[in-house]
């Protein structure tokens, strides 16, 4: 029979550990339960262990009592089972089934029998588990089309969940705060009492100027009740879909939060493995489809980073207190990481203006989502897009077609008001912008350059150009995109009177990574050593 791993004797793991769960765990571990041969293999997490059998999973909550989660008897633990499976119907209903007693009688230990319950387990239906996202990552294997769909279920998951109390959902942030700090003072080896302090003034203070506009937000409908837990190990590719799973059961309050706070579970996950780009692209993604609204509230999204991180520091550093030696240590290290990543979200960053301009075809947003990454802080900047704005104005989806009587001089001069208004809300919100537009004539440059110079930041221009049969082959080659542009719009466009371009001028012909290293290094993004910035 296949054994329980050893739990940590020490005295912050007993501290947590409040009861002894070794004959359910070698029970659930035992192929004979399952009515099967093969092992069963063992999935650890601070505050469940997950059971692999067959087709089926069954996941036990762990007698633990953290101060921020409380499954210390076998009621709790009942009641969270039945409410993960009751919440996360609401996301992927294909693989929940039902919450199952573990019971005991004259034979011993059974599952759904007839005698007392001493455990509760949730039982799953099994899904690939190489498509979870941190699978994914791990094999360099999200693509583009997968982040679309991605940020579409989590749009949907935001608009469908109930709006909830905005005040306490702003206070549930500095306790969090407060709570990060004690756990991080448990582990005194870990995390140096100067370092604590220091992460949790500059929390704290965030929090503080951030505080109105959470009060706001919490008004305008933005404090829901979320996922609560939206890092890469919960979304997986199942049955060929993105599928949110895992969501917060145990505590109403913490899945209760601010949607930009939801979303930033992801964001935060994505950066720290080194995906930047992949980052940057969801949050552009979210605020192309989301309210207008969302750029004021950029201004809260570092302060959501550093506690997202903060709090994966925490749970690290408590898994490590019931783990074996052997795996203990990567999570001293996973802890040490995140704590250092949550320090690094609170470091200002000047924001700065960029505009990309140039004919259609010549690959604006293209070059426009390879620089957004270095841009300020994370996750990067946002690209304001004009052909997104027209649709938007519009009414219509990105992907749907306008037809060409639509595009005035009344429309464009209403595209581009908005972009330079968003402009304004977005740089107001420290976090830098990339304009990405046509920018055909000098007085429209000029705009661009003059919001740069309203709001006190630095500004680039980039004039991209191509021959007109590479910038035809482009266009004709588009698929799904919310550019309406066709051949006959870049022939016309080939006769415009484009004026004295003082922007830098990119070889729109050039391989593409030598556009975006050519515009890297004039914005001084390149290090000494030729690797990109990455904070």
């Amino acid at each position: 029979m296949a054994t329980s791993t050893t739990l940590r004797k020490s005295s912050s793991a007993t501290s947590h550990v409040v009861a002894d769960q070794g004959e359910v765990i070698d029970f659930l571990l035992s192929p004979g339960t399952h009515g099967r041969t093969e092992p069963v293999e063992r999935i650890d997490t601070h505050g469940a262990i997950v059971f692999l059998a067959g087709d089926r999973v069954y996941k036990l909550k762990r007698a633990v009592r953290f101060p921020f989660m409380d499954l210390s008897t076998v009621e709790r633990r009942e009641w969270a089972c039945q409410r993960e499976v009751e919440v996360n119907s609401a996301y992927a209903p294909q693989i929940y089934l039902d919450a199952v007693p573990i019971t005991r009688s004259g034979d011993g230990l059974q599952l759904h029998g007839e005698g007392e319950a001493v455990d509760w387990v949730v039982r799953m239906r099994r899904f690939d588990e190489t498509g979870t996202l941190d699978r994914l990552a791990d094999r360099n294997a999200i693509s583009e089309s997968l982040l679309a769909e991605i940020v579409a279920a989590v749009l949907a998951s935001h608009e469908q969940a109930p709006i909830r109390d905005g005040l306490e959902a702003a206070r549930s942030l500095e306790r969090y705060i407060r709570q990060n700090d004690e756990a991080f003072r448990e582990s005194p080896t870990l995390f140096p009492l100067q370092e604590i302090e220091v992460l949790t003034e500059a929390a704290s203070r965030a929090y503080r100027d951030c505080f109105d506009l959470l009060i706001e937000r919490g008004k305008a409908g933005f404090v829901r009740r979320c996922h609560g837990d939206l890092h890469l190990r919960n979304i997986a590719v199942i049955d060929g879909r993105a599928t949110l799973f895992d969501a917060i059961e145990f505590d109403e309050a913490i899945a209760t939060c601010d949607v930009l706070y939801d979303l930033a579970f992801l964001l935060m996950d994505l950066w720290d493995r080194g995906l930047h780009r992949h980052a940057n692209v969801v949050l552009n993604r979210y605020l192309w489809e989301a309210s207008e609204a969302h750029l004021a509230g950029l201004a809260a999204l570092p302060l959501f980073l550093s506690i997202r991180a903060a709090l994966r520091a925490k749970i690290a550093a408590a898994a490590a207190m019931v783990q074996a030696p052997s795996e203990a240590e990567a999570s001293r290290l996973e802890a040490r990481r995140y704590f250092e990543l949550a320090r690094r979200f609170l470091v200002k960053l000047p924001p700065r203006l960029v505009a990309i301009g140039g004919l259609s075809g010549t690959g604006k947003t293209t070059l426009a989502l390879a620089l957004a990454p270095f841009l300020g802080r994370a996750p990067g900047a946002v690209v304001l897009r004009s052909d997104i704005e027209r649709k938007r104005l519009a009414g219509i989806e990105q992907t749907q077609k306008l037809p060409s009587s639509t595009y005035t001089p009344s429309s464009s001069t209403a595209v581009y008001d908005t972009l330079s208004r968003k402009a304004d809300v977005v740089l107001a919100a420290d976090c830098s912008v990339i304009l990405d537009a046509v920018y055909a004539n000098l007085p429209q440059r000029h705009v661009a350059e003059g919001i740069a110079l309203r709001a006190g930041v630095g500004f680039t221009g980039f004039w991209l150009h191509a021959p007109l049969p590479v910038m035809e082959q482009r266009v004709a080659s588009r698929a799904n995109d919310a550019s309406d542009a066709d051949v006959n719009v870049v022939r016309k466009q080939a006769d415009y009177d484009l004026g004295r371009i003082s922007w830098h001028r990119l070889d729109a012909t050039l391989p593409r990574k030598d556009v975006e290293d050519e515009a890297l290094s004039c914005l001084a993004l390149r290090c000494a050593n030729g690797k990109s910035r990455t904070d």
